[in-house]
């Protein structure tokens, strides 16, 4: 089933949204992530991705984990990423009530992890995120280059039990330019995972090109300013992917 998942991007425990990426153009949309949360939900949201900013970037901090179980309890299921970089980090995601955690940074430098939490969780629980600018992975809070390319991480994490990733063009993403919806494809028919695509999504247009091509293995999109700023209207977008 193609998903929508509105984005809420926690720092320091209030709702935010960033360009590129970048920490310095940071925008505030709440502070209350669950009355954000619950605003999706009542428009037809039945998952949300939530970013821990703090634990991406290596920032102290334990606000975006004191406001995590409140979200889990709206009623949505919830995905979960940002300085994942243990296996108790996931099982205490878990423990908060998220369905989804992602691997990020973990999956580039620590694989082997991402192999024991499939196997301990199972792959529903766990999703990789293949975070892209100028053809190559980034990890850090994207601020560390790899030099891999995405499909060769999306191959090698199927190669440990992963069926879903996000990718995410960080040259789009917090910006409104458009979703990359091609690529996302190209990465599902080259690794045969479940793709979940990120970043530039602006219109409802764009919305629609990634549900054409959900059976090319484009599994979802995430949207975050776009819904903030007004551009997207949730209820119309789900009711459009629902037909």
């Amino acid at each position: 089933m193609f998903t929508i998942y509105p984005a809420i991007d926690l720092r320091n425990g209030r709702v935010v949204r960033l360009q590129y990426g970048d920490l310095n153009k940071q925008t505030i949309f709440g502070d209350d992530p669950a009355v954000m949360g619950q605003k999706w939900l009542d428009a037809g949201a039945e998952w949300l991705h939530v970013v821990n900013l703090d634990g991406a970037f290596d920032e102290k901090g334990m606000a975006n984990w004191v406001v995590l179980p409140e979200l889990c309890r709206l009623g949505a299921k919830v995905q979960f990423g940002g300085g994942i970089r243990s296996l108790t980090d996931v099982e205490r995601a878990l423990a908060a009530g998220v369905n989804r955690v992602i691997l990020g940074t973990a999956a580039v430098e620590n694989p082997d992890l991402v192999a024991e939490a499939v196997a301990c969780f199972g792959a529903a629980r766990v999703a990789v995120g293949i975070d892209v600018r100028d053809g190559v992975v980034k990890t850090r809070g994207w601020l560390r280059d790899t030099a891999v390319p995405p499909p060769q991480l999306g191959q090698q994490m199927k190669e440990r039990g992963v069926e879903t990733v996000i990718y995410t063009d960080i040259s789009r993403d917090g910006v409104l330019t458009g979703v990359d919806a091609a690529a996302t494809a190209q990465l599902a028919q080259e690794t045969g995972l479940n793709v979940i695509a990120s970043g530039g999504v602006a219109s409802l247009d764009d919305i629609l090109c990634c549900y054409a091509l959900y059976r090319q293995g484009v599994a979802g999109v995430i949207v975050g300013r776009a819904l903030y700023e007004g551009k997207i209207d949730l209820a119309q977008a789900v009711t459009a992917v629902s037909s």
